[in-house]
């Protein structure tokens, strides 16, 4: 009997939602093959373009984001990734973010970095905050709820079979194909008639609430392929006729060391949806919840060099509000605040590389609330609904842990093992 190991298993998992979201979203497909040849460019013109991962890595690599409504549909999920090798590393407030965004969130990834390496799949995942007073009334809290409560989003099949996989610590070949399929369908953006009333009220909170709790299904919102030069992909993308946005989110470009994460995306498309009216009726509609992000990754920061880059962020922020144009804020004051060599960020103790030595990064594997928020804000219509106030309820790190069962992995913890 042919046994399928975790870390292909994920492989398999990914590759089969990289096919599944094409289909759905063809500029997806386009978003790939020009991050391959951005890559392969970038690769033949520069020595030590590898240094932060190999080409066929980089080129393999994708991160994916789904939204989930409760602590219960989290817990399911956590289960589901955890036959793939993949564990909760982090925790996100978005509510905290500008524009605020009502969800918390961690992201699924392997944490052995050689496993990671052999398939660098992850999945960023948000729970909404329903129970925080400054986004939902008590009244429009209990409906949602209730909504929630209502609807299964994975078959307790699907999530037996994953509980038995992370156990077993494998699969037999047979049993591999049915899981990823089940899996990956799970995933697939559903055409069940949306209920237009509900989902047009939850819209007037956050469109991001409405994508949640307005249907009764989850799917993918985007997947992320990396790019090691994104800069010439934001270019040979607007080249080809498709809307990006605004602006790459995080660090700027710069002659020193990446670092942390660079993102931007294509504007979120209109996609066409079914949807029914308070007498039965149904018609047809669209609704712009899906991008297409693209990232490119640093070396990892230690603590201070985290706070060394909220500090870069927050006077690029006064920079801004003085009337100077945001990207031209971050670019200005970045030199200020970063050395422009590895050399100097391992002297500082800055950022992480392995054994010390500036010449082999430790590349960084996570995620950037205030960027997330941005690529949010910059494919919405509108920002989130927000009255102010206590919050109604502590979400905290801890407490995801206790609601989904499972340890939330602390990545500077990750980060300082691999480094030694």
């Amino acid at each position: 009997m042919v046994r399928i190991e975790i870390c292909e298993l994920r492989a398999q998992f990914a590759a089969a939602l990289s096919r599944m979201y094409g289909a759905e979203v063809p500029a997806y497909t386009t978003l790939v093959n020009v991050s391959s040849e951005v890559n392969r460019d970038y690769a033949a013109l520069r020595p030590g373009a590898e240094r932060l991962g190999s080409l066929d890595r980089v080129t393999a690599e994708r991160h994916g984001a789904i939204r989930v409504g409760s602590a219960r549909e989290l817990a399911a999920v956590a289960d589901l990734f955890a036959a793939f090798g993949m564990y909760p590393v982090g925790f996100y407030d978005l509510r905290d973010a500008v524009p605020p965004v009502p969800v918390v969130s961690t992201a699924f990834r392997p944490v052995d970095p050689d496993k990671l390496a052999h398939n660098p799949f992850r999945v960023f995942t948000s729970m909404l905050a329903s129970a925080d007073t400054r986004f939902f009334p008590a009244g429009l809290r209990r409906r949602v709820d209730r909504f929630l409560d209502e609807r299964q989003l994975f078959d307790p099949a699907l999530i037996d079979e994953a509980q038995r996989v992370a156990a077993e610590g494998g699969i037999s070949a047979d049993r591999a194909e049915r899981f990823v399929a089940a899996a990956v369908a799970a995933f697939a953006l559903s055409r069940e008639p949306i209920d237009r009333a509900w989902y047009e009220e939850l819209t007037r909170v956050s469109a991001v609430v409405a994508d949640i709790a307005g249907v009764r299904s989850t799917h993918i919102n985007h997947l992320t392929p990396r790019v090691l030069d994104i800069d010439e992909l934001y270019r040979r993308m607007t080249a080809r006729g498709i809307a990006m946005i605004d602006a790459i989110q995080g660090p700027p470009h710069w002659n020193g060391p990446d670092v942390l994460l660079r993102q931007t995306s294509f504007r979120a498309l209109a996609e066409p949806r079914r949807f029914r009216d308070s007498k039965g009726s149904v018609t047809g509609g669209t609704l712009r919840v899906r991008f297409g992000e693209v990232e490119a990754r640093g070396v990892a920061l230690t603590p201070a060099g985290r706070q060394r880059y909220d500090d870069a962020m927050a006077a690029a922020d006064r920079a801004a509000a003085s009337g100077a144009a945001r990207q031209q804020a971050v670019e200005s004051v970045w030199p200020q605040y970063f050395p422009a060599s590895d050399a100097e960020l391992a002297a500082q103790k800055l950022a992480y590389y392995r054994h010390g030595d500036p010449s082999r990064p430790i590349v960084y594997e996570d995620f950037l609330p205030r960027s997330a928020a941005g690529i949010f804000r910059s494919n919405l219509d509108a920002d989130a609904g927000y009255i102010g106030g206590p919050t109604g309820t502590d979400y905290s790190l801890d407490w995801m842990a206790g609601a989904i069962g499972h340890h939330i992995h602390d990545p500077y913890t990750l980060y300082e093992k691999a480094s030694t």
